[in-house]
C-alpha cells in the first residue's frame, strides 16, 4: 500500500509540472505566432490610431510577463479569457463544443472496450489458427485506411448510395443526441483505427499470459477455462492496453478535427478549426490548455491502472 501511495504521490507532481509546462509552452507558441491580431482585427485597411486601440483593449501593449501572470491567474480560477473576434468568454466556446465531443468520445468508448477486449481474447483463444489469422488480416486492412478516406466511402454508400442516414450533422445543433442517425457514420469511422489497435494489444497480452506458468497451474487445479483467462490472464493483459486506450479517449476528448469537419459537427475540433481561421489567439489557446490538461490528467489515470494490474511495468515507466 505504502509502494502505490508514493507512485500515485509521484505521478501527481509530474501531472502538476506538466501542467505548468503545458500553461507557459501554450503561451510561447501563442505569442510566437506570425502577424499582429490587433491588425487583423482593424480590418483590410487598419488605421494606425483604431490598431493602437484595438492593442490597448486587449492588453497587448503590455510585456510579455505581464499578460502570462494575467492569463495564468485567470486560468486558476477557471477564466480562459475573452474572445477577440465576439467579446464572449472564452469559457463558452469550450462549453459549446465540449458537449457533442463529449457524446461522440461517450459513445465511441462504449463501444470499442467490448469490442476490442472481445476481439483480442478470441484472437489469443485461436492464436494461430483461422480465426486469428482472419481477425488479424481485418484489423490490419482497416486501420490502414485513412479516416478521412473511409469517411467519404461510408457516406458515398451509406447516405448518398442507399440513403439510410445522413450525410452530415448540418442543421442539428449541438443536440445529436436527439438525431442519433447522425452520430452513426461519425462513430464508425472513430471506432475504425481504436477497435484494431486494441484487440491486437489485448491479443498479444492474451497469448503471453495464456502461455505462462501461472495459468497452467491454474488448468492443473481445475479451474474453469473462462474463469482462467478472464479473472486471471486477462488483467495481466489490459496494462498495455489502459495506456491504449487512455491515448484513445485524449484523441477523442480533444477535437477529432477530420471527422468533425466531414461531418459537420460542432465540436471542440470544429470551434479550434474556427479560432485559427479567425486568428482568436484567446480561444486558441484557451483549448489548447484543456486539451493539454486531458492529456495529463488521462495519461495519470492510466499509470495507475497500469501500475494496479502490472506493477512491475508501473515501477519501470
Amino acid at each position: 500500500m505504502s509502494g502505490l501511495r508514493s507512485f500515485v504521490v509521484r505521478r501527481l507532481l509530474l501531472g502538476g509540472a506538466q501542467t505548468v509546462a503545458v500553461v507557459l509552452l501554450v503561451f510561447a507558441l501563442t505569442e510566437a505566432l506570425p502577424g499582429d491580431a490587433a491588425v487583423a482585427l482593424a480590418g483590410d485597411q487598419p488605421d494606425p490610431a483604431r490598431v493602437a486601440a484595438i492593442r490597448e483593449a486587449m492588453h497587448l501593449d503590455r510585456p510579455a510577463h505581464e499578460r502570462l501572470l494575467d492569463w495564468a491567474a485567470g486560468l486558476a480560477h477557471g477564466d480562459f479569457g475573452t474572445s477577440l473576434t465576439s467579446g464572449r468568454p472564452v469559457s463558452g466556446y469550450i462549453e459549446n463544443g465540449f458537449g457533442p465531443t463529449l457524446l461522440l468520445a461517450t459513445i465511441t468508448v462504449t463501444l470499442l472496450i467490448p469490442l476490442g477486449v472481445g476481439l483480442g481474447v478470441l484472437a489469443a483463444r485461436h492464436e494461430g489458427r483461422l480465426v486469428d489469422r482472419l481477425v488479424s488480416f481485418v484489423t490490419l486492412s482497416v486501420y490502414a485506411v485513412p479516416e478521412f478516406a473511409l469517411g467519404v466511402l461510408l457516406v458515398t454508400v451509406f447516405a448518398l448510395r442507399l440513403g439510410w442516414l445522413p450525410p452530415t450533422a448540418l442543421g442539428y445543433g449541438t443536440d445529436l443526441l436527439a438525431h442519433p442517425a447522425a452520430l452513426v457514420l461519425p462513430v464508425l469511422v472513430l471506432l475504425s483505427r481504436p477497435v484494431c489497435s486494441l484487440s491486437r494489444l489485448v491479443r498479444a497480452g492474451m497469448v503471453d499470459a495464456l502461455n505462462s506458468p501461472y495459468v497452467a497451474q491454474a488448468h492443473r487445479y481445475g479451474i474453469p477455462g473462462a474463469r482462467v483467462r478472464y479473472a486471471h490472464a486477462l488483467p495481466n493483459a489490459v496494462a498495455p492496453a489502459a495506456q491504449q486506450l487512455a491515448r484513445t479517449v485524449d484523441w477523442l476528448l480533444c477535437g477529432v478535427i477530420v471527422v468533425e469537419a466531414l461531418f459537420v459537427i460542432p465540436g471542440l475540433g470544429t470551434v479550434l478549426m474556427n479560432a485559427v481561421a479567425e486568428r482568436d489567439v484567446p480561444v486558441v489557446q484557451g483549448l489548447a490548455v484543456v486539451f493539454g490538461v486531458l492529456t495529463v490528467v488521462l495519461n495519470l489515470g492510466a499509470d495507475l491502472v497500469a501500475h494496479r494490474f502490472a506493477p512491475r511495468a508501473g515501477v519501470a515507466a
